[in-house]
């Protein structure tokens, strides 16, 4: 047994919290310093790695957040070490595990694995935990040497949430011994309790209905609470995946933490599943939180970022009442493993501790081989040098897997029906990135590496709803991309170099034209500045003139559903979906599902022809061995620019 785990069989046989390296507090006789350590949304990123990128990075990493927790236990004299769930899944070494290993009766998970060593006390389920399916999961859980609690998820429904059978324990009361100002040692019993959002039934159905269903938080934690006090809690810590969301409780929240602290005998509260940092610049002038006094609902409370970027504090002052233990006063804080610099680069705060890599140093070398060897096939290349041109393959597989994925996830809900259209945009589009800045992944395997050349970005999958004229003015903000061109003009420049890619999204599921003759409507940051043109001619669904009253669901990401580039259709109030999933995560699976993908472009838009005109663009050099693929379009070398990039004619 390592020396880690020896530390935690002492800690757990003599039901004490004191640390191998006490030090003094300013703790009176009758007092106690409470320290609560929170990683949250780990998703299985244990080693410092990006998989998809395949080489090592200084901002993830439960080894680098190790390293902060050792530090607080080898300077405090009481301390307790939880996490708020998502630990399960959402890397390859995840994916690795679930789709490819497998796990058996008496299997060990690897992030299980990592917690074990590092010897936490508590945590509880996030709503990625069902990604995989019940069996997976709870064989999973079954490895922990601590309690995981989750109150709201549930196996059979009785009349009131106290008399559920819920899927795992609702709550757990750790007895502990506390030692108080004086150096005396005293009983507390500090009770944890769970919860996850309740949209877990809508967003993993296929593996939940029939088995489990999901109670609002609020009104299971109301339930159980005065439970957890008359069985002798002093304390009572919220263990909550969800995030910090509105102040005022609504049936059925996502993101109720507000709400949830405010009830009467929560003492502190952990949060998580938004991926941001309490406190932190991030919630100032939210209403029900106070970020410089670190209160969430008036309660101390913290949120630890993702992917162990942080690592989240509480320090309670605990002042014994008579009856019991009372928080008196407190500190929160986030630290962070990392420190992004002016110059956007990284520096590690920490290194890592080395014990935790050791415990999955082998699933991790695994898991390396996983990522470099294929996953599918792609009978077309996958290149982004055409992207802001023509229709190209690389978004089309994006926009592919996107449609695949919010069919399936609308099934049975009210949506279900409504046409379908997918919004996508190249990221890797040269730029200020480069004349090599462009994805090219050739015909044949796929690799789960090659997908970080599909989607750059970790934005998780949305669905808005919207009508015909919501998705021709979508497209007008997208065609900002263009300069405006006199008819007849000779080489003018086609792209406008202020106009980002990821702002050029390509609609799947119409047909239209974008008449470069016409004036952008919008500016660069979405304000209208042209409200009668028309650069969106031709738009048709199903080969129809587009209903401007019609319904749609358009497939997206989060970053644009909610507002990212200012989108008619897209700022925040049409979200009808909120998805677990990253796009990539949704590539890969697609990709899995779908055995060989033949993503070609199918061409459906394209400029509205110019008579006795040609245009100029830039791409990068290595483009020059698929000019002659691009459908519906002649393209010719014209030279190279100063800054490295090729340069192609367009006769219209």
């Amino acid at each position: 047994m390592s020396l880690r785990l020896d530390r935690r069989h002492f800690i757990a046989g003599s039901a004490s919290l004191i640390a191998m390296h006490p030090f003094s507090v300013n703790a009176a006789t009758g007092q106690a310093h409470l320290r609560l350590m929170e990683t949250t949304d780990l998703h299985v990123h244990v080693f410092p790695y990006d998989y998809y990128a395949d080489r090592p990075v200084d901002t993830v990493g439960l080894s680098r957040t190790a390293s902060i927790i050792e530090g607080v236990r080898a300077e405090s004299t009481n301390s307790l070490l939880l996490d708020n769930g998502d630990f399960l899944q959402g890397n390859p070494m995840g994916d690795y595990i679930a789709y490819e290993r497998g796990m058996n009766e008496g299997d060990m998970h690897p992030v299980i694995t990592a917690m074990n060593t590092l010897g936490f006390d508590g945590s509880t389920l996030g709503n990625h935990e069902f990604n995989y399916g019940m069996s997976f999961l709870m064989k999973s859980v079954a490895g922990a040497a601590f309690p995981i609690v989750s109150a709201n998820v549930v196996k059979e429904m009785g009349a009131t949430p106290t008399a559920d059978t819920t899927l795992v324990p609702p709550y757990t009361i750790l007895e502990r011994d506390i030692i108080d100002g004086d150096g005396t040692a005293t009983p507390i019993k500090i009770g944890l309790i769970g919860f996850v959002p309740p949209q877990i039934m809508n967003w993993d159905r296929k593996h939940l209905e029939g088995n489990v269903q999901a109670r609002d938080i609020i009104e299971t934690a109301q339930a159980y609470i005065p439970q957890m006090k008359e069985e002798g809690a002093d304390i009572i810590v919220a263990l909550a995946h969800s995030g910090i969301g509105g102040a005022n409780a609504e049936d059925g929240m996502e993101n109720a933490s507000i709400p949830l602290a405010a009830i009467d005998g929560i003492d502190a509260i952990l949060t998580g599943h938004s991926h941001l940092v309490f406190p932190s610049s991030d919630y100032d002038d939210w209403a029900g939180v106070d970020v410089a006094a670190g209160t969430i609902g008036g309660k101390p409370g913290v949120m630890a970022g993702f992917w162990g970027s942080h690592m989240g504090l509480l320090d309670l002052l605990l002042e014994r009442d008579g009856s019991g233990w009372r928080v008196l006063s407190h500190t929160a804080e986030a630290r962070p493993i990392s420190r992004r610099e002016e110059d956007r680069s990284v520096t590690p705060l920490v290194e890592d501790f080395a014990p935790v890599l050791a415990s999955v140093q082998d699933v991790h070398d695994e898991t390396l081989a996983y990522v470099r060897t294929a996953v599918g096939k792609t009978a077309a290349p996958l290149h982004s040098y055409f992207a802001l041109v023509a229709d190209d393959p690389s978004v089309q597989i994006v926009s592919n897997a996107q449609r695949w994925y919010i069919a399936d996830q609308l099934t049975g809900t009210e949506f279900e029906g409504l046409p379908i259209l997918s919004a996508a945009a190249p990221f890797k589009a040269g730029g200020r990135g480069g004349p090599e800045y462009f994805t090219d992944v050739p015909a044949g395997d796929v690799a789960i590496k090659n997908v970080a050349d599909l989607y750059l970005y970790p934005n998780t999958v949305r669905a808005v709803k919207v009508t015909g004229a919501q998705v021709k003015d979508w497209l007008e903000r997208s065609a900002g991309m263009f300069n405006q061109v006199e008819p007849g003009a000779t080489d003018a420049i086609l792209l406008n170099p202020d106009f980002p890619s990821y702002n050029f999204d390509v609609m799947d599921g119409v047909t239209y034209q974008i008449d470069l003759t016409q004036p952008s409507k919008f500016d660069r940051e979405g304000a209208v500045i042209n409200a009668s043109a028309n650069r969106i001619v031709n738009l048709q669904f199903e080969r129809q003139p587009i209903d401007p009253d019609q319904e749609f669901i358009i497939a997206t990401n989060n970053y644009r559903a909610s507002g990212g580039g200012s989108f008619p259709g897209a700022l925040g109030d049409t979200i009808v979906f909120e998805a677990p999933d990253t796009n990539r995560d949704v590539i890969v699976r697609y990709i899995i599902e779908q055995g060989t993908i033949d993503p070609k472009a199918d061409a459906n838009w394209s400029f509205a022809p110019l008579p006795d005109t040609s245009l100029i663009f830039e791409t990068g050099p290595a483009g020059a061995a698929y000019a002659d693929s691009v459908a519906g379009m002649t393209i010719t070398p014209a030279g190279t620019s100063e800054t490295g990039f090729a340069l192609f004619r367009i006769e219209m």
